[in-house]
């Protein structure tokens, strides 16, 4: 059984959580629900999100059982908050300590690096910010990066690339392989390339 524990804080940007939410939930789906995803927050009301989306979640961060997960998504109460939240930052530093895996996207890795986990890692964020957080530490641009127990990736469906990549890790390539089919997740993006469009 894998317990999945994913912050949310007010301005956290939406698909940074709801993606991996989704393929955790699914690989627990094709589980036979052996797993559990919970968004976990400061508060128990509703987390308002960066563009507006109201989030409530499923436990606080004082009342929640062992995870074996934690993620921290990007959004600007992730990066630009200095100092950070002592609670959060404390919470996140004891929980990554005794989790099997420590997840960032985005600007998460801010948080992570002020609350400890990332610092003297390698560590991938979205490409706005990689300078910005380069002053704190190494970044890659890597699409996610591996480091330890520690994994980190580039804003939103790089963060959904990294989710894959750690059920693959956790319960095999065959079960990643799977969710991903079980998800539709194919990226086809139209206007990829650099080249005028017709008409």
């Amino acid at each position: 059984m894998t317990t999945y524990g994913i912050l949310l804080f007010d301005t956290a940007e939406e698909l940074d959580f709801a993606g991996p939410w989704q393929v955790f939930t699914t690989s627990a789906a094709l589980r036979d629900r052996a797993d559990t995803a919970l968004l976990l927050a400061e508060r128990p009301g509703p987390v308002r999100c960066a563009n507006g989306m109201r989030v409530l979640p499923d436990r606080t961060l004082d009342d929640h059982p062992p995870l074996d997960v934690v993620l921290v998504p990007g959004g600007s109460g992730a990066r630009e908050t200095e100092p950070h939240d002592p609670h959060v930052t404390r919470w996140l530093a004891d929980r990554a300590a005794r989790a099997q895996w420590v997840v960032g996207v985005c600007t998460g890795a801010f948080l992570l690096h002020a609350a400890g986990p990332a610092r003297g890692r390698r560590v991938a964020t979205h490409r706005q910010y990689e300078a910005a957080l380069a002053a704190r530490g190494d970044v890659s641009d890597a699409r996610y990066v591996v480091d330890g127990r520690l994994l980190t990736s580039q804003g939103v469906s790089a963060g959904i690339d990294g989710a894959l990549w750690l059920v693959g890790r956790l319960h095999g390539r065959d079960h990643a392989r799977a969710v991903r089919r079980e998800l539709q997740y194919d990226p086809a993006p139209p206007y990829l390339a650099d080249e005028p469009l017709a008409g």
